[in-house]
């Protein structure tokens, strides 16, 4: 990412309270902070979050709390600053409302607009002389809006200028559109996330049969017959201009999965993609070009356990899945390729698949009997990522994998295991006998434990000439976990503090942790969670790497969840943690709404803090 590096005028305050935070950070040598340089060239790189504590009472479970920072002699955040809340009007635009493929907003069953309260990842995006937001909803249909963002020069405060719904038509519309990312070219990079499965989706009638909250996609369509499952699961790459006018592009040859997210890392060719669910895998596509995500090659990890204890060590090797291009793989899209047309299936006897087929344990639904059909290995690779993967021989027994960040300090990724259990046993289900998730497949995990609580893995990177890429994934090794409450929740549960009996998880600990974010140069790793019973009030963490320590620097309202915590070191000087927090009150505490707008999610930020060079 290119980073403006003039330095502004003035130190960053909270909105609220300007004039005593700037009396509260003036130096020792008594310099005036109105007129001081706000970056790190005057107050160091030394980042310390005070912390914030545990919601107790019903006013605070239902807040929003921010840390303060401490940057030299100088005091930071401390406050959560809203852009948006969905339900909002910005420039006769209702953020979060859903649309058809024809730009129609859709409606409820009693003609209100229908709002998705699932606001997911906001990017900000420097484009010449502006700074924009891509923000994204995890929902069915998926939506996309984009702000121009105003930056004071002064604060750093960001607000919205004006907003518009960006057009998805053209990429056959969104699905449940989860984290993203910031490319090094600076687009935003969209997930879409649980991809609906065509060997059981084929149809609309299917897909009305076997989901519920899903289908809501079918009112996407003016004919819903134009339904075809494999429309979904990709990354799309947002590229704005500085007219405000919008390009997507939907990165076939990247492979179809339940994306989290993919990151780009800094070469701008290699990416990792991770994959949420039950049974799911590791990925990496290394592109032929750099800045140039039509063309590459996709890879799946192939885990070999060096210990079954705590959250486990394994080394990786990469199994290639071949080359392809966008084009290619759209055709296959286009001309309505069908499961049927790439796979032939069977049913396993006693556990044992038939001659010529090959048995895995893929997608979270056990064991499967396949057959490629003649010649369709790229439209496997790429349609079927997943279920090709275990053919050749991966790993695909990760649950709930989240987050992906990269530490250019110790050339380290960082991965988010929200629940470390299922497949990731030997034959179990958190510690009771179970065939569901090894019966046909490789059992290449076998933990001792588990751990519904979760857990981040640390993975260091190196070359390798044979790939193509300086940042190839050698390993896969528990960094920190959460500490269960529960015997629920992992098999030696430790005591929770006196007055946070219900949290199946210890209150100043880890609990499913999602996504993660490297605060480049402040040299701290960032934890958001996605908890139900684990934290009643869902945390963002700022993990210390000397003290191996964590700090709570955010809390959140009553079912709510933390999403897409994402670091920008400096945009003009200033620094922001952008933090989501999607559908209050919506997975768990619903009787707590009072029905008085609480339930509407927030996008916003934490911050800002003097920006850091990153070079």
């Amino acid at each position: 990412m290119k980073f403006l590096e003039k330095n502004r005028l003035a130190q960053a305050v909270t909105v609220s309270a300007i004039t005593a935070m700037l009396a509260a950070c003036g130096g020792e040598d008594g310099k005036d902070l109105t007129t001081a340089d706000h970056t790190t060239k005057t107050f160091g790189t030394e980042l310390s979050f005070a912390g914030v504590a545990a919601p107790q009472t019903d006013a605070d479970k239902r807040a929003i709390f921010a840390s303060e920072a401490t940057v030299g002699d100088g005091t930071f955040g401390g406050s959560y600053h809203t852009l948006a809340r969905s339900g909002e009007d910005h420039n006769g635009v209702i953020f979060g409302q859903l649309v058809d493929q024809t730009g129609t907003v859709l409606q409820e069953d009693d003609g209100s607009i229908r709002v998705s309260n699932s606001n997911e990842h906001t990017s900000l995006l420097q484009v010449g002389s502006k700074l924009f937001s891509v923000s994204q909803m995890e929902s069915t249909p998926g939506a996309m809006f984009l702000m121009e963002l105003n930056q004071n020069s002064e604060t750093g405060e960001l607000t919205v200028k004006n907003m518009k719904q960006i057009d998805q038509s053209g990429v056959n519309g969104g699905w449940v559109h989860c984290a993203a990312s910031v490319t090094p070219w600076q687009t935003h990079l969209a997930s879409e996330e649980y991809e609906p499965d065509a060997k059981t989706n084929a149809t609309p009638a299917d897909f009305a049969a076997n989901t519920s909250y899903y289908a809501k996609q079918l009112d996407y369509y003016t004919d819903e017959n134009d339904w075809n499952p494999y429309f979904y699961g990709w990354n799309i790459e947002v590229a704005v201009n500085e007219s405000a006018e919008t390009t997507l592009t939907k990165h076939y040859s990247m492979g179809r999965l339940a994306f989290e997210l993919a990151k780009v890392l800094p070469d701008s060719k290699t990416a990792y993609m991770t994959d949420d669910g039950t049974n799911v895998g590791f990925y990496m596509y290394v592109a032929d070009t750099a800045g140039d995500l039509t063309a590459g090659t996709t890879y799946a990890a192939k885990f070999d356990q060096v210990s079954g204890e705590g959250q486990g060590k394994f080394n990786l090797s990469w199994i290639s899945l071949g080359h392809a291009t966008d084009a290619e793989i759209k055709t296959f899209v286009n001309n309505g390729t069908t499961f049927a047309d790439i796979f032939d299936t069977e049913s396993a006897t006693d556990g044992v698949c038939p001659t010529g087929y090959t048995s895995i344990n893929a997608n979270g639904i056990g064991q499967e009997c396949l057959k490629l059909k003649t010649g369709m290995e790229k439209a496997a690779s790429r349609l079927e990522t997943r279920r090709y993967a275990a053919m050749l021989g991966a790993t695909t027994e990760l649950r709930k994998e989240e987050g992906v960040t990269f530490d250019s300090k110790r050339n380290r990724l960082y991965v988010g295991i929200s629940e470390i259990e299922r497949g990731m046993e030997n034959f179990k289900k958190d510690g009771v006998a179970s065939t569901s998730y090894d019966k046909g497949g490789n059992n290449d995990l076998q933990l001792d434990g588990f751990n519904v609580c979760g857990g981040v893995y640390a993975l260091d990177l190196a070359s390798d000439s044979t790939i193509g890429s300086e940042y190839v994934a050698q390993n896969f090794n528990g960094l920190i976990a959460g500490k269960p409450t529960s015997s629920s929740y992992g098999p030696n549960p430790v005591d929770q503090v006196t007055g946070f009996e219900s949290n199946k998880c210890h209150i100043d600990g880890l609990a499913n942790p999602d996504n993660v974010t490297y605060m480049e140069g402040y040299d701290k790793l960032i934890i958001g969670e996605d908890s139900g019973s684990g934290h009643q009030n869902d945390v963002i963490w700022a993990y210390d790497f000397a003290t191996e320590s964590l700090t709570r620097i955010q809390t959140t309202p009553y079912g709510a969840e933390t999403t897409s915590p994402y670091w920008y070191p400096n945009i003009n000087g200033w620094a922001y943690l952008m933090s989501v927090v999607q559908h209050p009150y919506g997975e768990s505490d619903g009787d707590k709404d009072t029905g008085a707008g609480e339930t509407m999610a927030y996008t916003g930020y934490i911050g800002p803090f003097p920006g850091i060079s990153t070079k």
